[in-house]
């Protein structure tokens, strides 16, 4: 059953270039990794905060985890700490994980 990733963040107006930056470098990685079924990027503006929601599909629970490892092993490689660039800059997320309940065609 496919698996969606759903991840809010609440971004401050200053952490916006290095939050997009960091954003795209993470979905460069994952659209390369099996399982892999697509991704989308969402955003609302409010002064001075910027809403993005993240939403990627995989195949299933067991590509969102290999997904995961994979994408660990590359920010230690990288040297990049996500909880302290998110406390550094200020940013809010909301992640979780929700099956698809509904095809396009309306069937469950």
């Amino acid at each position: 059953m496919k698996q969606i990733l759903i991840d809010r963040f609440v971004v401050p107006e200053a952490a916006l270039q290095e939050f997009t930056y960091r954003m795209q470098i993470n979905r460069n990685l994952i659209k390369t990794l099996p399982g892999f079924i697509e991704d989308r990027v969402y955003r609302c503006i409010e002064p001075n905060i910027l809403n993005y929601v993240t939403m990627t599909v995989w195949e299933s629970d067991e590509a969102i985890e290999k997904a995961k490892k994979v994408v660990q092993e590359a920010y230690q490689q990288q040297g990049f700490d996500m909880p302290a660039m998110l406390k550094r800059l200020d940013i809010k997320i909301d992640r979780k994980i929700y099956e698809q309940v509904y095809e396009e065609s309306g069937d469950i």
